[in-house]
């Protein structure tokens, strides 16, 4: 599944492509994706100019003049193309702009969403509403992670990857940064202590930035809107690295498996 880093991306790769220029057509190719189109999408885009656009957790955000934002996810399989040379037969949501540039938003698993709402009720928007902090804004630092894990008995990594202590964390980063913190994924949260907890999230921002400046990581379907690849995986420390050496100790890393999702970790290095 596309994680922050890949949504990230994708909305660096739209906004020179969409920021500044009109709508001039929407085409919705069937009635849904993974939930139904919003009735009024297209009336509410068309025509409207497209002002910003930006990013919360996992969620890429299209601000128009009109006072409305589109909300697109991208679901397990779903990524944008830029003027592709023919539309095809997964391409769901496609966009024509003014300048003659044509979006395509592909996504063959449909479990991807294209929603409309308010741009002045976005944080009310209903998986926003209780989302923790951007991991990669100046309210998630230590200090956050203290008070939220405050009293936790349960395991840092899959705190981590609850969205109500931080938003759109997923497992590869943080399997990455827990091994850059050199903290166990099981240990409990809510007794890690303050100094490993500023550690833990300066790691966390390293490895997002690190992703990003790399263009994400390339997990099946996954590309950039140019249809580039993402070349994180290159540099992944411990995820999908089962028996090769540590990165800091050379230790064999090892991957079990908790609540369904691979985890893979050193066990020498992270206490």
């Amino acid at each position: 599944m596309p994680e922050l880093p890949e949504v990230e991306t994708t909305v660096r790769g739209l906004r020179p492509i969409l920021e500044g220029h009109r709508i001039e057509r929407l085409d919705l190719r069937r009635a849904d994706l993974r939930w139904p189109f919003p009735p009024d999408l297209r009336q509410r885009v068309t025509g409207a100019v497209v002002t910003g656009l930006g990013r919360r957790a996992k969620y890429g955000l299209i601000d128009t003049d009109r006072g409305d934002t589109m909300i697109f996810h991208l679901g397990m399989s779903g990524h944008w193309r830029i003027d592709p040379a023919e539309i095809g037969k997964h391409d769901h949501v496609v966009i024509e702009t003014g300048a003659g540039h044509r979006l395509a938003l592909n996504d063959h698993r449909r479990f991807g969403s294209l929603d409309i709402v308010r741009t002045d009720a976005v944080a009310s928007y209903g998986p926003f509403v209780k989302m923790g902090p951007e991991p990669l804004g100046e309210d998630f630092d230590g200090a956050a992670l203290a008070e939220a894990l405050e009293g936790r008995s349960a395991p840092i990594k899959a705190l981590l990857l609850d969205q109500r202590i931080v938003a759109g964390l997923g497992n590869i980063y943080v399997c990455d940064a827990l091994n850059l913190a050199r903290i166990a994924p099981g240990r409990a949260g809510g007794h890690i202590g303050r100094a490993r907890l500023d550690r833990l999230a300066v790691a966390v921002k390293e490895v997002l930035r690190a992703a990003i400046a790399a263009g994400g990581s390339t997990l099946r379907d996954y590309v950039q809107p140019d249809g580039e690849l993402g070349y994180f995986s290159k540099e992944w420390r411990v995820y999908g690295r089962e028996g090769l050496p540590c990165p800091r100790c050379a230790t064999p890393i090892r991957r079990r498996v908790d609540s369904g999702r691979s985890t893979f970790f050193c066990p020498k290095c992270q206490r």
